[in-house]
């Protein structure tokens, strides 16, 4: 009787092995190439969004904003070239007269706040709400003051138009 043994199993060779740890190779290699791209891009666009410029830009269009909204229609006044604007509004809601002003200019690279009483006139605070000032321009039509403000780190530039309206009577 002439039995045939069953054939054993026979493995990989080790010519496929290689070819196979190569392609493996490869196909992490490019893997790891896209997820260091993707990495360095999404820190890249982080640093645009979060760079001080643009939070600073923010700061500064919501404090013109809140500041004019609150402000009298009765009297705006703008600097030379639009270099400033001066509004005036009442100190609390039971005032019978505008009594207090607040301005915003430009100084040394940064955009200042100041405010005070209006009679006798008197400075209660002024505060830097954003530096990195390359330009700033006021412009008013009727009652509508617009803040055109350019900031520049350097590194990113950055331009802010804010428009507001006086509400107050």
């Amino acid at each position: 009787m002439n039995r045939k043994r069953p054939r054993a199993s026979q493995g990989f060779t080790l010519v496929e092995l290689v070819i196979t740890a190569a392609i493996m190779s490869i196909i992490a290699l490019a893997i790891g190439v896209v997820i260091v791209d993707s990495q360095s891009s999404w820190n890249v666009m982080y640093d645009r969004v979060n760079s001080d410029v643009v939070t600073d830009g923010y700061v500064a269009r919501k404090k013109f904003d809140a500041v004019l909204r609150q402000a009298s229609r009765e009297k705006l006044v703008l600097g030379d070239a639009g270099g400033s604007v001066e509004v005036y509004y009442y100190a609390d809601g039971s005032s019978a007269v505008v009594d207090r002003y607040a301005r915003f200019y430009t100084s040394d690279g940064d955009l200042n706040f100041e405010y005070g009483q209006l009679e006798p006139r008197v400075t209660l605070g002024v505060e830097t709400i954003c530096a990195n000032v390359s330009a700033c321009t006021f412009q008013q039509a009727g009652r509508s003051i617009q803040m055109i403000l350019a900031l520049n780190n350097g590194i990113q530039t950055n331009t802010v138009v804010s428009s507001a309206v006086a509400q107050n009577q």
